[in-house]
Parts: C-alpha cells; structure tokens; sequence
C-alpha cells in the first residue's frame, strides 16, 4: 500500500514539473541559439514526404514545436492555422511540428481541427533535441538566410502577438 502512494506522489510530481515545463520562459541555451544558424532536419509530413529546412533558404520561417497533449498548443494551432492562411502568399513559411507523437496521432488531430498546414512529425525527438526544446509549445522565428533570430517558449496569447512577432523575419 505505501509503495502505491509512492509511486502516485512521484508521478503527481512528474506532472506538475511537466506542467511547469510547458509554462516555461526561455532558458540560457535556447537564448545562446538566438544569432545562430536554426539545425537542419528532414522530416515526414502528413502529406507524405521528407521536408527538410535547407529547402526553404531564401525565405523566413516560423517553426512550431507542439504535441497534441499540450492544451495550449491545440488552442494556439487555430492561430497558427490563421497565419498560414494569410501569411504563406506574403513569402512566410509555417511549418509545425509534432513532437514524440505518431504519424497517426498528427494525422487524427489535423483532421479534427481542419489544420491544412504542414505538419511534420518528430517520433524520435532527434529534431526536438538538436533545437534543445525545454518547453511546449516553442516556436522558432528563422530568417531567410536560416539565421535564429526569436525563440518563444509558451504560447502567445493571440494571433495579433504571433503577427507583431513576425517583423523579426519578415521582410
């Protein structure tokens, strides 16, 4: 019986640092990115092909590190979803990207929510790790030479903040 409660108290602390993680400010490493050129990675997406970043030089890029267990994420896609709709012909590239979650479980939530942008999916987690993610939801503000010039970790509180952000790219 106390190994029981043990383990539901390691867990309820599991939790909430995880909790905590997800409502977490920028730390030192992810700042030291800022100025630095993004990683490169090659992933699939729902569409069915490998995406890489390199074939996007040339143009600004907004990365977005989400999960589906992530509240604040699922609300922030909708947002996100408006700014491909009305950013993509202004030259902005918005990829998502789904982290240590299956092709499938991507898959069933952009179908739930109607999401018709990109969404790559990192199962392994080897892109969450080179872009050293501490927190969900991150997003990535990368200019068209690849150069990391923002990093948000948490959500925005609304698109207007998203778009105010993407002067940091845009041309």
């Amino acid at each position: 019986m106390m190994k029981r409660i043990s383990i539901a108290v390691l867990m309820l602390i599991l939790a909430s640092l995880l909790l905590v993680a997800g409502c977490a400010t920028e730390s030192e490493t992810q700042e030291s990115q800022i100025g630095n050129p993004a990683p490169e990675f090659n992933l699939l997406g729902l569409d069915g092909d490998y995406t890489s970043l390199n074939s996007f030089r040339g143009k600004p890029v907004l990365l977005y590190f989400w999960a589906t267990w992530c509240e604040s994420c699922r609300t922030e896609m909708l947002y996100f979803q408006q700014i491909y709709d009305e950013w993509t012909d202004k030259g902005l590239v918005l990829l998502t990207i789904n982290v240590g979650e299956s092709l499938a479980i991507a898959e069933d939530f952009a179908e739930e929510t109607g999401i018709t942008m990109p969404v790559l999916v990192d199962h392994s987690m080897v892109t969450h790790k080179r872009y050293q993610i501490t927190g969900m939801p991150t997003t990535y503000l990368i200019d068209k030479d690849g150069i990391i010039k923002d990093i948000r970790v948490g959500s925005f509180p609304d698109k207007q903040t998203i778009e105010q952000n993407l002067s940091k790219i845009m041309p």
